[in-house]
């Protein structure tokens, strides 16, 4: 399948289910109502419990007082603050659960689909395929954020060093430490570059082996890396495609910032119009989904269709007399009908 192939084939199917794009657009809205109901009205009744009053911190010097002497403020409305992290914390995680709870049935319905063309969208399918995919994806998402977290180590690792050997070598010529520190920060960004999306490549690609092929959340990115490896077309893909959902992002980015800066209406005009930027992501990353399933199911399509045609028809067993085969119906094995003699009278005339 060719590169043009697979993004017509993954707008194709996210056109046929445009109700998942809906479905993110609900979970957004569920999201900001989430946070006013999880966090805002704790926030809330815990300023009354304790008495806080946040009139006099609209004065610079009441700030400055504040951030002076942070520990005071902590040890006075630790309560305060105890509440709001187990408020917030209780939060991510409901929003992380419904994220995956649709992104399940967002990858079952279009794996479904690529399997099933003629198969229309349900709700009822939609969350079977939801609970069939979500506790795999839960692990397999610990472990890509295991991944990112130790990718974040190895590069804090390294630009330390980079920051070491650029000091050592100051103390000796600085136009060598100006050469050091440039040529050692591109590499530094070059490497946390292809690393990150080395990840993200194969995050994306372990999702379509976990549903394709059933595998578990550790053989499903051990699985996905050696497709990558094997088909170095199907990373470059993958990254041409984030390059184009960034300059998407950032083309509308564009053309909403704007709003903000007009005085007072500003944040009202500007609010439809970054509702309409977040559901347009939503439907690019579904698109960005599809393309990646399109792609790297075609080749076992294409295969299982050419088994299909080249396959020889089932032989049947010997002494199997219950089972009708192609020697059944052959012209040696099929009884011959015998030609009917002509009628004659009694003298034997015809």
């Amino acid at each position: 399948m060719t590169y043009s192939e697979a993004l017509k084939s993954g707008f194709r199917l996210v056109n046929r289910n445009l109700q998942l794009v809906a479905i993110q657009a609900a979970l957004m809205f569920v999201d900001c109502v989430g946070f006013f109901i999880i966090v805002g009205i704790p926030l809330g009744i815990a300023f009354v419990i304790f008495g806080l009053d946040l009139t006099g911190l609209g004065e610079l010097r009441h700030v400055l007082n504040t951030v002076q002497n942070p520990a005071e403020l902590l040890s006075k409305y630790f309560g305060l603050v105890l509440i709001v992290l187990i408020s917030f914390l209780i939060y991510i995680i409901v929003v992380t659960t419904l994220w995956l709870f649709v992104f399940s049935g967002a990858a079952g319905v279009i794996g479904r689909s690529i399997l099933e063309p003629s198969r229309k969208f349900t709700m009822r399918g939609f969350f079977a395929e939801a609970r069939r995919l979500f506790a795999p994806l839960v692990w397999y998402s610990l472990l890509i954020g295991l991944m990112f977290i130790a990718t974040a180590f190895v590069l804090g690792f390294l630009s330390g060093g980079v920051a070491a050997v650029v000091s050592a070598a100051r103390s000796q010529d600085s136009t060598l430490a100006l050469f050091l520190g440039i040529f050692f920060s591109l590499l530094l960004v070059l490497v946390g570059l292809s690393l990150i999306l080395g990840i993200l490549a194969t995050a994306v690609y372990g999702i379509a082996v976990i549903y394709f092929k059933g595998e578990g959340a550790a053989r499903s990115i051990r699985n996905a890396a050696g497709y990558l490896w094997d088909h170095p077309d199907a990373f470059w893909l993958y990254v041409l495609l984030m390059c184009g959902y960034v300059l998407a992002s950032f083309v509308l980015m564009l053309v909403v910032y704007p709003f903000n800066l007009i005085p007072f209406v500003g944040p009202l005009i500007s609010f439809p119009f970054q509702l309409l930027s977040y559901v347009i992501q939503g439907y690019l990353g579904l698109v960005i989904m599809g393309v990646v399933f399109s792609y790297y199911c075609s080749p076992s399509l294409e295969t299982e269709k050419t088994a299909g045609e080249d396959r020889p028809g089932p032989a049947t067993p010997p002494g199997d007399k219950g089972s009708i085969g192609a020697e059944d119906i052959s012209p040696s094995q099929a009884p011959a009908r015998e030609t009917p003699r002509p009628e004659t009278d009694e003298t034997g005339q015809t």
